[in-house]
This record gives structure tokens, C-alpha cells and sequence, in this order.
């Protein structure tokens, strides 16, 4: 080791360092993969932050990140401890989950004989090595590592705030010269004039980085083999050094993710970890000491030793937890099938609905679709995923580019483009122009603000001006800012914006639909809501959206289906092009024969105070006048009712006022829990709503309609499984790793939230970028308003149909193996329930 730290303060020639072997790639490879995707806060959705890990199990994931990492998986014993006590989880609970222990592990015999097992604390000495040790690590165990330890949170700083100045998209007013070049070699540049690390004590830093290969696989190459990283253990350590930044690593996983979704190729984590590994050797080199030399030695050879699986039957506290964590899980199954139990028998309605209303699958429509139907016996509600089968990008008015509107797993098919509806091109250019004149002059007037020299003469010039705009901002009155989508805007064109789907060129690009495609997704659409007879008079599509005002995770709170946007715009399309007489006479070629009756109406349901807006309303036939006044009585009745539910959650006094506090809330500038957004889901049901109306589901399941009677090829089946589940068990496992370790998987405290590069949120002015959701958007303050559960899929079609799934996709049967969902299936002809277990193997559930 003695020879690495020599050749530290030596000049390395590129020429003599060889290309890294396959080896390294694959390594360089697996660490990568093993990181999940943040999207930015303009499109923050929902991400399953143990996405790289679900080619195996649950239960060895945990062992993973707690050996490589120290990063545990699970919540404290004594949370598990305390449901045991209060009954929630019963003897029956730890039986079952006793029982179904993998063979080679030391289980007790009895629930009797585990609750004296679980009453011990986890002990800290039987926690396994690291497979490769940090030089964190290192330092610790040697007790002398202090000034150095500061150091390796000083590196994750630094870092960050290069990363924050490479990545910025639009925050800052200076950009970063070197932007244009890739990150490593844009770092290399910046470090030449760098002077913080060697002003904070690292010696030679300039010239250390300088000495380092250009290319950035190379650079990993020459620091692995200079520090005497054992090749079994190479991934592990390249793993752990991309953890260290795991928010910035998260985000150019998600460039890479866009590439990847284009048929592209992008190298950013690559090099990202190229600059981590170099800053690490930099700190590395510092300590030249005999015993650090020793113990690096030893650190290595440990891991030159180590087995490569996951030990997990060796270690009997992380089996006690794990145990634990799968009885909490199973009281709850028990508790959720006896509800979904209560409903068996409940009859299919064959009249013809008098109000149909489709919403997204979201867990806050559970709670809307059931006070609507408590309100309106008589109508049906139906679930779907909020884009409503529209994958789009739309593009608000006077913009060229817009925003996807469709899960991340898939790439827009169609160009949208906003107009303000029934203007003539004259006038479109009039109100397009003004739109310009008035960015513009805002734009000016943000830089005098902001510039370093007038921004002083502003706040004395100005400062008392804004007193009434502050008072009513901070009374939640009014909103702190304007929606940029329509800002320089009128009321009045406001009021008429909505989509164009007509064929035309803008900008270059195809936009709109043309005939055939109209009615090829309309027919998609309605086969996928297992919509193809019975139509209502009026068919109500119900995107969702949310309202907040400073928010950085925003977006967050809206349809995570339409990409983390609103649902208006897909909602608005669906009705527009359902509506079409020429898509309905090709409807009825396919079998599909919408009445002439049946009008579509697009609408966006706020989740946040639970208002419908009902869109072009104007176009609706006259002969529906009557039938569109009752749908709004129904919707203002069925809001009140959401609304009142929905206060007893926020700790809302539920008086005359509430309903007024809750749209304060919604304009409140230093609220940090407007709605509680997806918190509390737990379970996700494919089924015709028979089997679900009228059970009380506590606004915790998706609920997907489908009826497998009318999916003769299970086609709709196949999309559900490899689309909505998916994108839900991504939604639940976010919610899941903000809750069991927040720190890790969350984004800390949304008080201390500073917005950098627009991109994400640091926890106050330095570290690492955050990932996941606010501690505020899981915790009440007092307790978890989320109980840390994995997906409950049920979904009610044949076994062999449910298998064929598995079968053909890779990402599903890795779900359903691995254990990252609970899947159930649900018998059509009889309506017993099975258990998946494993290799497509089912167990029919005792008294069935």
C-alpha cells in the first residue's frame, strides 16, 4: 500500500494506465444500476428508491444495504414492538409469518417464545463488516479520524455545489463556463482553480486532480487499482461511493433514464463517479501514518475475503426484524381481506347509469368516488389511470416545448399544443403577442431585482409597496405567486385555453391527431376502463391535480400518471376526441357503440380542497342541461363530504369553518402539510367496482376497474400489470423508504428545504441533493401517518391469466418473486382468494 501513497505525489502518464478490463465495466455497471432515478421538481413523481435492487428479494435487499452501507430497510424494533402491544399485531399474525421463515432460517417454534426473542434490543456487535471498507470507515476505527471525517462531508459538500452550478436549469443568474463539456472533464477545468480543498487542509488537491486520466473510466480504474480494491468487492465499493451522493447520483441516473427511454446512451453517473472516486483518493492520500496504512491494509484483505451472499441466516437480529416487519404486514392483510370479504356478494348494476364518473386510481379518488356514490345511488363511478390512456406532451400556449403527460415509463406518442379555443388566428397572435410583452417585462424586472448592484435599490425603493401583497399572501388570501402556465395572460383568455387536437405543424413538429388515431386510442381508452357498454348520458373524466403554494415538491402532489402534472389536459383530449362523431361511427365498426346521447366532459378534481372543475361546459348539447346542473349538485354535495373526511386526517376541526380552513390551506404559504397526498396507500385492486362499492378503503387503494369477461385476449390485463401496478408499487415503495429511513430515502425537513438548480432540495444550505418526500408529508408531527407496508395487489382474473403476465415480463415477475409486492388473486366464477407465492405457484387462502 506503501507504493499507492508514493505514487500519489507522482505524475501518472495517461499512456501508462491501461484501458480497464471488462471487470471494472461490469462493476462500473452494477453500481450504476443500482441507483434510482430523481426526476426534477418540475415533474417530481414517484420513484421506487430500491428500483436497481428488485432483481432479488426483499429480504436480501435488506441485507445488502445494511452490509455495504450500514442503510437500514426497516423501521426501529420498538416500532414493531408497540404494534404488538397495542393488538394490531396478533399471535396469529407472528404464526403466520413464523411459518412462512425461508428454511435456513433459526426461528422460534411459537408466537410465545418470538415475543421473548423481539423483547431484546438489536445488538451492535453482530452487525456484519462492510464487504469494503471507506476511508470514513477507517478512520473511525482507528479513533483518530476527526479532522479527516470533517473532510469526507466537506468532499459530499463540495460536490454538491459543483453538481448544483453543472446541472442548474434556469436558477441561477451566472452559469458555469464549463457547462457545455461532459461533467468529468467540466469538473477537471474547474478544479485547476479550485482553492477550497487545499484552503480546508487537503494538500496537492489541484495537482493531484490534474495527474488523473482525462477519461473517466480510466480515472476509476487508476484510483481502484492505486488504493487496492479487491475485484469481488469492486461493485460493493463503487456502490458505496456513489451513496455518499446519492441525491446527485439519483439525478444523472434520471438523465440516463431519458436517454435509455429515447434508444440513446448517456455516460453522466459514469463520470459522476469518476469525480467521486478522485475526491476520495484525494483524502485518501492525506494520511501517510503507519497505523492508517495498517488498517487500510487489513480493510482491504477483510474484504478480499468476504463471501459474496448475503449472509442473511448469520445474522439473527436483522431475521428478528425482518419477522417482525412481515407480521405487521400480514395483520394488516388479514384486516384488508376480511373488509374486501364483506362485499362478495354484491350484485353488478345492468341499467343504464344516469351519471358516469371515471376517475384516476389514485387512493384520494377512493375517498371522492365514495362520497359521490353516496350522494348519487345512481352513479358510476369508474377507475383508470388519470392520464387516461393519452400519453401526450402538452405544450401551453406561446411555449415550443411542453411537459410529458404519461407515466415515466413511456415516452410521449403525441404532440398537444394549448389555443385559445373558438379565436381566430388574428386573434390568437394578438393575445400571443401581449403574452410576450408582458414575460418580457417581467423578465426585466426579475433581473433589476436580482442584480447585485440594483437589487439593494429595489427592496428600499419598493419594500413598502409589497406590505398589502405580504399581508395577504401570509393570510392566505391570496396566492404568494402565479401559475407560470398561464402567466401574462388575461382572465378572459385564461378562461378559453384548452387543447387543440386538429393536425397541424407547429414549430416543425406534427402535432394534433389524425383520424385513424383518433379512433385507435379512443377504442384503447374505453377497452382499458372495460368501458364498452352502458354508457351513461353524461360520462364525466376526472384528472386530478393539486393546489399549494410554496411547495418545492408540488408536482408531487399531482398525477403521478400524467408525469407529475395535472390531469386536466389528458382529461380535456379523452372527452374532445370521444366526443367526435367521425371517432364514434369508427367506434361502432369495432363494436363499440356509444349512444347519441353520450356526451364526455372533461374535469379536474383538486385534492387539496376537493373542488371538480368541469371544463367546456359550453359544448355540452342543450338536451343535457338538465342532467350536467344535477352532476354539479352531485359533485358540490360529494366535495363537502370528501372534504369533511378528509379534516379529520389534518387535524382539522371539523365546525362550520372547516370547509373554509381547508381552502386556506391551500393558499397558506408556511403550510407544511396541505393534503396528505398518497400517504396511507397500501393496496392496489383490479376489479369490476362491484367488489369494492360500498367498503369503506380509508383512501389507502388504487382502484383499477376491470372486468376480465370483456378482455377476451387479456390484453388489458397484460397493461395493467406491467403499467398502473407498476407505477403504484413505485408510488408505494417512495412512500415506504420515506417512512423506515428518512434520512436515506426521504428528504428530511421541509422547513430547512433550500431549492438548488431547480432541480431538487438540499436540507439546508450544504450536502448532498435530497431524494424521496418530506418527513412533513409521512409524520403528523407526533406519529407516521403512513404504515410502512408493501403493495397489496389484488386483481380479479384467471390464475393462468395472471401467469401469462409473470410469464412474458421480466420487471413483473421480478415484483411478484422477489416479494416487493403482496400479489392476490381473486377467483371471477367463485370469488375465493389466492396467494402468489412464487415460480407462479399460488395458495388458495384458508376458508375460502
Amino acid at each position: 500500500m506503501s507504493s499507492a501513497l508514493d505514487l500519489a505525489s507522482q505524475p501518472t502518464p495517461a499512456s501508462e494506465v491501461a484501458d480497464p478490463d471488462a471487470l471494472l465495466r461490469a462493476a462500473i455497471a452494477g453500481a450504476c444500476q443500482r441507483i434510482a432515478p430523481l426526476w426534477p421538481l418540475k415533474n417530481f413523481v414517484a420513484v421506487n428508491p430500491f428500483l436497481g435492487f428488485t432483481g432479488q428479494s426483499f429480504h436480501a435487499t435488506c441485507a445488502t444495504l445494511h452490509r455495504v452501507a450500514r442503510i437500514d430497510m426497516l423501521m426501529p424494533r420498538q416500532y414493531y414492538r408497540d404494534a404488538v402491544r397495542s393488538g394490531t399485531i396478533a399471535d396469529e399474525d407472528i404464526e403466520a409469518a413464523l411459518h412462512a421463515a425461508p428454511p435456513d432460517w433459526s426461528v422460534p417454534k411459537s408466537a410465545a417464545a418470538f415475543r421473548l426473542v423481539m423483547q431484546r434490543d438489536a445488538v451492535e456487535k453482530t452487525k456484519h463488516p462492510a464487504v469494503v471498507a471507506t476511508i470514513a470507515e477507517v478512520l473511525d476505527s482507528l479513533a483518530a479520524g476527526d479532522t479527516l471525517l470533517s473532510r469526507t462531508a466537506f468532499m459530499i459538500s463540495e460536490i454538491s455545489k459543483w453538481c448544483a452550478a453543472y446541472f442548474d436549469d434556469g436558477q441561477s443568474v451566472w452559469r458555469l463556463p464549463a457547462r457545455s463539456q461532459p461533467p468529468y472533464k467540466a469538473w477537471r477545468a474547474a478544479m485547476r482553480d479550485d482553492l477550497n480543498p487545499e484552503v480546508r487542509g487537503i494538500k496537492g488537491f489541484r495537482a493531484l486532480v490534474r495527474r488523473m486520466p482525462e477519461d473517466p473510466v480510466r480515472a476509476i480504474a487508476q484510483v481502484t487499482d492505486l488504493i487496492g480494491v479487491p475485484a469481488r468487492a469492486m461493485e460493493d465499493y463503487l456502490h458505496q461511493a456513489l451513496l455518499d451522493i446519492g441525491g446527485w447520483s439519483a439525478y444523472a441516473r434520471y438523465i440516463g433514464w431519458n436517454a435509455e427511454l429515447a434508444g440513446g446512451h448517456d455516460d453522466t453517473l459514469v463520470e459522476l463517479l469518476a469525480i467521486r472516486v478522485v475526491w476520495g483518493y484525494a483524502l485518501f492520500v492525506q494520511r501517510t501514518d503507519p497505523a492508517f496504512q495498517a488498517a487500510w491494509r487489513q480493510a482491504m484483505a477483510d474484504a478480499a475475503t468476504q463471501p459474496l451472499d448475503e449472509q442473511l441466516g448469520e445474522d439473527p437480529d436483522l431475521q428478528t426484524d425482518l419477522l417482525l416487519h412481515e407480521a405487521f404486514e400480514i395483520s394488516q392483510q388479514r384486516r384488508l381481506l376480511a373488509r374486501l370479504g364483506a362485499s362478495r356478494s354484491r350484485p353488478e348494476p345492468v341499467e343504464r347509469p344516469a351519471l358516469q364518473a371515471a376517475f384516476c386510481i389514485d387512493v384520494r379518488s377512493e375517498i371522492y368516488r365514495r362520497a359521490l356514490e353516496a350522494v348519487r345511488p345512481d352513479a358510476e363511478t369508474v377507475g383508470f389511470a388519470g392520464f387516461f390512456g393519452f400519453p401526450i406532451e402538452y405544450v401551453p400556449i406561446g411555449h415550443v416545448t411542453g411537459r410529458a403527460h404519461c407515466p415515466v415509463l413511456l415516452r410521449p406518442a403525441f404532440t398537444v399544443c394549448e389555443s385559445v379555443t373558438r379565436a381566430s388566428e388574428k386573434e390568437n397572435a394578438e393575445i400571443l403577442a401581449l403574452r410576450l410583452l408582458r414575460r418580457r417585462v417581467g423578465k426585466v424586472w426579475k433581473a433589476f431585482k436580482l442584480s447585485a448592484v440594483t437589487s439593494f435599490v429595489y427592496v428600499e425603493a419598493t419594500g413598502l409597496f409589497f406590505a398589502g401583497k405580504i399581508l395577504s399572501d401570509s393570510l392566505a388570501l391570496t396566492r404568494t405567486v402565479k401559475d407560470p402556465n398561464t402567466d401574462g395572460l388575461d382572465r378572459q383568455s385564461i378562461s378559453r385555453l384548452g387543447p387543440q387536437i386538429m393536425p397541424r405543424i407547429v414549430g416543425g413538429r406534427r402535432t394534433g391527431f389524425d383520424p385513424e388515431q383518433r379512433v385507435a386510442m379512443a377504442e384503447a381508452v374505453l377497452r382499458g376502463m372495460s368501458m364498452t357498454t352502458r354508457f351513461g348520458r353524461l360520462v364525466m373524466l376526472v384528472g386530478h391535480g393539486s393546489t399549494t403554494v410554496n411547495n418545492p415538491h408540488a408536482s408531487g402532489l399531482d398525477c403521478g400518471a400524467c408525469g407529475g402534472n395535472t390531469g386536466e389536459a389528458n382529461a380535456r383530449v379523452a372527452a374532445c376526441i370521444l366526443n367526435d362523431s367521425a371517432v364514434r361511427d369508427g367506434l361502432r365498426g369495432r363494436g363499440i357503440n356509444i349512444p347519441d346521447d353520450t356526451w364526455f366532459v372533461g374535469c379536474l378534481h383538486d385534492t387539496t380542497t376537493d373542488d371538480i372543475r368541469i371544463f367546456d361546459a359550453d359544448t355540452v348539447p342543450a338536451c343535457l342541461t338538465a342532467d350536467l346542473a344535477a352532476a354539479r349538485e352531485a359533485f358540490t354535495r360529494a366535495s363537502s363530504l370528501a372534504r369533511m373526511e378528509r379534516c379529520a386526517s389534518l387535524g382539522i376541526r371539523q365546525d362550520a369553518r372547516a370547509e373554509r380552513r381547508v381552502l386556506a390551506r391551500s393558499r397558506d404559504w408556511a403550510q407544511v402539510r396541505p393534503e396528505w397526498g398518497l400517504a396511507g396507500n397500501a393496496a392496489f385492486i383490479a376489479a369490476p367496482r362491484a367488489r369494492t362499492r360500498g367498503v369503506d378503503l380509508h383512501g389507502r387503494a388504487f382502484l383499477h376497474d376491470y372486468d376480465c369477461r370483456r378482455d377476451e385476449d387479456f390484453a388489458v390485463l397484460e397493461l395493467i400489470m406491467t403499467a398502473p401496478m407498476v407505477v403504484a408499487s413505485w408510488i408505494n415503495l417512495q412512500y415506504y423508504g420515506s417512512v423506515v429511513n428518512n434520512k436515506v430515502f426521504g428528504s428530511g425537513n421541509k422547513v430547512l428545504h433550500n431549492v438548488t438548480g431547480t432541480i431538487g432540495v438540499l436540507e439546508g444550505n450544504s450536502g448532498d441533493l435530497k431524494v424521496g418526500l418530506p418527513l412533513q408529508s409521512v409524520h403528523d408531527g407526533v406519529r407516521f401517518v403512513h404504515e410502512p407496508l408493501r403493495l397489496n395487489v389484488f386483481i380479479e382474473a384467471p390464475l393462468d391469466a395472471i401467469n401469462g403476465v409473470i410469464a412474458r415480463h421480466e420487471m413483473v415477475r421480478q415484483l411478484a418473486d422477489n416479494r416487493w409486492i403482496h400479489l392476490f388473486a381473486i377467483d371471477p366464477a367463485c370469488g375465493a382468494y389466492y396467494r402468489y407465492q412464487k415460480d407462479q405457484q399460488w395458495m388458495k387462502l384458508p376458508g375460502q
